[in-house]
């Protein structure tokens, strides 16, 4: 397995001594700018290697590098890195996002200090100030992603507004156009008064909101209706009452109309199958200008669209509330219908969803405006079928049908945005109301009275050609051939709608029916060691560099992949990073006490015949190992990766075969030897299985161990087929006879270091070559001629005789194990009271019941303990 074939460094084992303790902050810097310098994450696209493609979800300029970028580029990096080690011409492609909203934001926040707006500076202006801001400010990310390790090929680094990618958002929006794929309509659509600009809908944060239910009488004497509303003051733009065409108590009313209150307008009563009967009173209002429902049923009954708010929200119809901010006038207009005694019922609170701008958390506002929109129905569909027939794989595959959910139902998608930072509309209006789009080699029409559009495109737009743009498209370029379709997309849940459906349909459209990706591969949020939500209202955010700073990036990114279970949130918690510090730590001091006792990869290793039974069997699970491993990348099950890699490097090869081959090793001779170089391959190989998720201080020691370049071009270890189930079995047995040797000493109080004097009957057993280790790790002495067995085990075989006189305070010990006997019965007895009392079961809740179980269960389990350990203690 030690296949690997690099120039030497200086030499097998010729580099300086390992340090005594490892110190990730004088050695993750130094080593990431040398794995950049060599170009190891640089692709070449003229190479005949396999691909494998990945690109980053691009984070946007203006972040920096939180606990979920955190966790998911170590997924992405460990993926990348494994499949570099493979063969692959594997290519990581980095870049950002120009975040429209979020950037204008900062940029017009900056201005606000200076006390100017963009208004002040103009269009262009203002344009050329967010790139400066760009230029100086943003993308602190990147050299964050540095810290954590990430393997991306930084000479491709792309930005979805630069040249290339502005290119093909244009492109793209041209061929939509001219398929009559995008079009511009008045819809209703959901508008924010703080970012003035629309706002998509799922990128809407819904939230209970303390409101009002109020109800009040339209219409005079027998022409009355009733109607409830949370939002009083849209019924100044209402141009109608609907109800249900069955509904006896207003068929008198259909077709007539009524009076509107506070406007002096009358408007119809009209019947509509929408409208529910059996909620409320059966009628409600109808405001086609604000309000998604509203507005088809307007459609249906050719009904007036009155604007009655701005886009800040305040008031625009002539009268008493003209001026007022929306919130002001629901005030102000219920009261006024109060006054003309109007008001039939109000609630407060009346707590209902309310959808908030996900990036100021300002309440949207429904609003009809003129905007562009994709058609998505044969997109969608086409989206929709790649995964059905198996084209396209989603990981975990329960999440599937979240996804046909989403694009099955899909609505056509409002793509502009009235903001100036972006990719403005290609589009140019003429004078007589002509339209012209324009694609990147055309000319825009010239003359007067010629003005392109002014809205911008949805980020999301140039997002979603992100896994072909960054390749060079529309060119045909080598890059393209190479890496396109890319091989995997691994990204959160939840941009399942944001951004994976969106890719899907502009991949499979422009690309013409060639899927993006082969494999979505979703993963979970990352939440506190409580399973709770990280936000600053929590006071839990975590900023990670903090803990990379404390513990190390291999520590971060270990704890991360061992939660990282497909499609299911990952709690963190400091002490699990500290935990993770713990196992690079122990990876050094182990490889550290190898390399002083000669571990080596040098030369081959020697025939099954030669080796001990010890070395048989720490060769046979390391392979079992490396398949293991190859199955869980290959299905992205990260969480049970790094766990068996934790187990298999901690207990197996740490705890165990170090320990066992310690006597090896001392004796020295041959068999020395041989361990050496057994040792040597289980540290090479299992160094290279922990790479991909620990790259800082497996590099550390891998080129120290081997004396070669580095382990980010190393080749991944292959499953050599070598098994010894006899050997398994062997040492299982003798680590039973260890364990459970080890568990007395414990129970009768004996210090870890400790000797005492034994008789080891290993007759019968395969067991007799390692009484030495037995005596050894268990601090075993020979029996004398004044041995007195005080206690035996039998264990897996064997037989184990303790002479333990002299080596306790008998009668000390039979007191202290009497006292925490009695401790346990006591607490067997109150447990058992409280759960035999029917009262307390029935008012107790369910966890504080299971919490009394657990410590019934504890308690029996100690008193059996105790008691044995008593039995078992020599005669004062």
């Amino acid at each position: 397995m030690t296949d690997n074939i690099q120039r030497p460094a200086s030499g097998p084992n010729s580099t300086p001594e390992l340090p005594t303790q490892y110190t990730p902050a004088e050695v993750e810097g130094p080593l990431y700018e040398r794995w950049v310098e060599r170009g190891y994450f640089d692709v070449d696209a003229k190479s005949d290697k396999p691909p494998y493609t990945i690109v980053i979800p691009p984070p946007n300029v203006t972040g920096s590098l939180h606990l979920g970028h955190a966790f998911e580029h170590t997924l992405i990096d460990a993926l990348t890195r494994r499949k570099r080690m493979q063969g692959y011409e594997t290519l990581w492609q980095p870049g950002m996002d120009h975040a429209g909203i979020a950037t204008q934001n900062v940029v017009e926040r900056e201005l606000a200090k200076e006390g100017k707006s963009r208004h002040d500076l103009g269009r262009e202006a203002f344009v050329e100030r967010v790139w400066q801001w760009k230029a100086e400010s943003g993308g602190q990310i990147a050299g964050q992603m540095r810290r954590l390790g990430n393997g991306v090929a930084w000479s491709r680094d792309r930005f979805t507004m630069d040249e290339g990618l502005s290119r093909a958002v244009q492109t793209v929006f041209k061929k939509m156009f001219d398929d009559e794929l995008i079009y511009r309509a008045e819809r209703i659509i959901n508008w924010c008064p703080r970012c003035l600009t629309a706002i998509s809908d799922i990128e809407v944060d819904y939230q209970d909101d303390d409101g009002e239910l109020v109800s009040m009488t339209y219409g005079e004497g027998e022409d009355t209706v009733v109607v409830a509303t949370t939002r009083a003051e849209t019924m100044l733009g209402d141009t109608a009452v609907a109800v249900h065409p069955d509904d006896e108590r207003y068929a008198h009313l259909i077709g007539k109309r009524i009076k509107l209150p506070l406007t002096g307008r009358t408007i119809p009563v009209v019947a509509d199958t929408h409208v529910d009967p059996e909620f409320g009173t059966g009628a409600v209002k109808v405001t086609p200008a604000h309000d998604p429902n509203d507005f088809a049923i307007g459609q249906r009954h050719d009904l007036e669209s009155i604007e009655v708010l701005n886009e800040r929200g305040i008031i625009t119809v002539h009268g008493p509330f003209e001026g007022l901010d929306r919130f002001e006038a629901r005030s102000a207009i219920v009261a006024a219908m109060r006054a003309e005694g109007r008001i039939v019922a109000e609630k407060r609170p009346y707590v209902h969803s309310v959808g908030h701008c996900s990036r100021c958390k300002t309440t949207l506002e429904p609003r009809l405006s003129l905007q562009w929109w994709v058609k998505v129905d044969t997109l969608a569909k086409a989206a929709s079928d790649a995964v059905r027939d198996g084209r396209v794989n989603i990981h975990p595959a329960d999440l599937s049908q979240r996804y046909f959910d989403w694009v099955d139902n899909l609505n056509d998608w409002c793509i502009s945005r009235q903001l100036w930072w972006g990719h403005r509309i290609p589009v140019w209006h003429g004078p007589n109301g002509e339209t012209v789009c324009v694609g990147p080699d055309e000319q825009p029409p010239s003359g007067e009275g010629w003005e392109q559009d002014t809205d911008v495109l949805d980020t999301w737009f140039s997002s979603g050609l992100w896994p072909f743009s960054t390749l060079g498209w529309p060119e045909q370029t080598e890059d393209l051939a190479k890496f396109y379709p890319n091989s995997a997309l691994v990204t959160g849940y939840d941009l399942m709608f944001f951004w994976v459906a969106r890719m899907m349909m502009f991949g499979l459209y422009a690309m013409d029916g060639e899927v993006p990706f082969r494999t979505i591969a979703f993963h979970g949020m990352v939440r506190d060691e409580h399973g709770k939500k990280m936000s600053k209202s929590f006071g839990n955010t975590v900023n990670p560099l903090d803990w990379m700073d404390k513990y190390g990036s291999d520590a971060l990114r270990f704890t991360l992949a061992r939660g990282a279970n497909p499609g299911t949130d990952v709690p963190i918690g400091e002490d699990w990073v500290q935990a993770s510090r713990n196992f690079a730590n122990k990876i050094w001091n182990a490889t550290r006490f190898a390399m002083m006792n000669g571990a080596t990869i040098e030369g081959d290793l020697p025939p099954a015949e030669q080796l001990s039974a010890t070395d048989r069997w720490i060769l046979s699970r390391l392979n079992t190992v490396v398949a293991e491993a190859d199955a869980l990348y290959d299905d992205y099950q990260f969480a049970k990766l790094a766990d068996a890699l934790y187990h298999f490097a901690w207990d197996e090869v740490f705890d165990w075969y170090v320990e066992l081959s310690k006597t090896t090793f001392m004796a020295g001779g041959d068999e020395a030897k041989v361990s050496a170089r057994v040792l040597g391959e289980v540290l090479d190989v299992t160094l290279r299985l922990l790479h991909p998720i620990v790259p800082f201080v497996t590099e550390t020691l891998w080129t120290t161990l081997t004396g070669r370049e580095s382990v980010v071009i190393a080749d991944w270890p292959s499953d050599s087929g070598f098994r010894d189930t006899a050997a398994e079995a062997e040492i299982e047995n003798l680590q039973q006879v260890i364990t459970e040797v080890r568990r007395f000493r414990a129970d009768q109080g004996l210090q870890p270091g400790q000797k005492v004097p034994a008789r080891l009957d290993l007759s019968g057993t395969s067991l007799a070559a390692h009484e030495a280790a037995i005596r050894q790790l268990l601090r075993l002495q020979p029996e004398g001629d004044s041995f007195n067995a005080t206690a035996t085990l039998p264990v897996a075989g064997a037989t184990v005789a303790l002479d333990l006189s002299g080596t306790i305070d008998v009668a000390a010990e039979r007191k202290r194990l009497a006292k925490d006997l009695a401790a346990a019965e006591k607490e067997k007895a109150q447990a058992e009271g409280k759960l035999g009392n029917e009262a307390f079961l029935g008012k107790a809740p369910d966890h504080v019941v299971e919490k009394i179980r657990t410590r019934l269960a504890k308690a029996e389990a100690d008193i059996v303990r105790l008691q044995n350990q008593i039995d078992n203690l020599p005669p004062a």
